[in-house]
């Protein structure tokens, strides 16, 4: 079955696994560095909403930027000869495929690590977005790993909440909630959907 395709100014809830559900971060590092490949991949093509790195999956919510909001310069090409077309779902294969061959390297294993293709659910309520920022953030929850959100290292919750400098649409996602008190609450206070993935 063929993946839609992320289309421009549209928002998404991307998320993906391991192969056979195995794990795909095995030490602290793993997850910094993806975050490092997510900034360097995703950021030109995307506004990064939230997200949450697990064990073995992880979940993004994201913003794919209109074609004028896009500037060809911020793109890291490995060819002198630049792109003529930018393709947002070719920047996730960078960085997953970036990410695979660095962990396959790294612990002398072979083979794909992550799921193909990836999974993206195309997110146009602005009530079912907001759902979803809970969700995700709220995964370790779900699995067992916290009693709470801001328990979990690997999520962009407390981020959200920093003010520290970041590349993630911080602002846009309290906008949702209207302040910070209310995001706060809505976390501790989420009744899972079960969401079907």
């Amino acid at each position: 079955m063929q993946k839609e395709i992320l289309e421009f100014g549209q928002y998404y809830h991307i998320y993906n696994r391991g192969n056979n559900r195995d794990a795909i971060f095995f030490e602290e590092d793993n997850y910094r560095y993806f975050l490092k490949l997510l900034l360097k991949y995703i950021s030109p093509i995307a506004n990064v909403y939230c997200y949450c790195l697990l064990k073995n999956h992880f979940h993004l919510l994201i913003r794919i930027k209109s074609e004028s909001e896009i500037d060809a310069s911020d793109f890291k090409f490995s060819t002198i000869e630049e792109s003529t077309s930018i393709n947002p779902s070719k920047q996730f294969s960078h960085l997953f495929n970036a990410y695979t061959q660095a962990i396959n390297k790294r612990y002398n294993r072979t083979g794909s690590l992550l799921e193909k293709p990836f999974e993206r659910k195309k997110i146009i309520e602005e009530n079912y977005l907001k759902q979803v920022i809970l969700y995700i953030h709220n995964n370790p929850v779900k699995h067992g790993i916290t009693k709470k959100a801001n328990q979990y290292n690997w999520s962009s919750y407390n981020s959200i909440l920093s003010t520290k400098s970041s590349k993630l649409s911080r602002k846009e996602v309290l906008d949702y909630f209207e302040d910070e008190s209310n995001f706060i609450f809505s976390h501790n206070n989420y009744d899972s959907l079960n969401l079907p993935y």
